[in-house]
């Protein structure tokens, strides 16, 4: 019950922020959109979703130029949801940690040549071409306007980790972190 409690306060906390952010300063008043992106917040929240694409080997693919590799390997509603994937891996990444992607340039891997604005928007447009049989499924216009706006959408990511890592009036760091 706890957990369940927690959740829901974590799932209203990121909605709020990310309703604040986008909609009061940043003037998209776009809730499909918005939505989407505070339900990333809260899916990435669990790094086995942030590591969701696996290889054939089930070992977790973890370099974005792998999961193109591996997106281009699979067919219909399973290349979609790499794509959107890969998608939404570049704009966590751009978005929420862009220091981290500084680094990663140093680093000897594939990804160091990676543009992940580039690589995400891309990544999205595909996954908008690819019909998908799931009703439940993110409708093609939203994976649109992410593919279209995905600068935007890093900006308001990257004010919306602002927000949670503002300071209260105690001075105390807010108790919101990513594991």
């Amino acid at each position: 019950m706890a957990l369940n409690k927690a959740s829901s306060s974590v799932q209203r906390f990121f909605a709020g922020v990310a309703e604040y952010i986008f909609q009061a300063e940043l003037g998209v008043a776009d809730p499909p959109l918005v939505d989407y992106l505070s339900d990333m917040l809260i899916r990435f929240l669990r790094m086995d979703v942030v590591h969701k694409v696996r290889a054939l080997n089930g070992k977790p693919v973890l370099q974005v130029a792998d999961m193109v590799a591996e997106a281009d390997e699979r067919l219909g509603d399973a290349r979609r949801a790499v794509h959107q994937h890969i998608g939404d891996y570049t704009l966590f990444w751009a978005g929420l940690y862009p220091e981290t992607l500084r680094k990663l340039r140093n680093q000897q891997t594939k990804d160091q040549f990676v543009d992940y604005c580039s690589q995400g928007k891309r990544a999205y447009w595909i996954a908008s071409t690819i019909e998908s049989s799931k009703n439940q499924d993110v409708p093609a216009e939203v994976l649109t306007r992410l593919s279209e706006q995905f600068e935007m959408c890093a900006y308001g990511l990257r004010e919306v980790r602002r927000e949670w890592e503002r300071r209260d009036d105690d001075g105390r760091k807010s108790s919101i972190l990513l594991v």
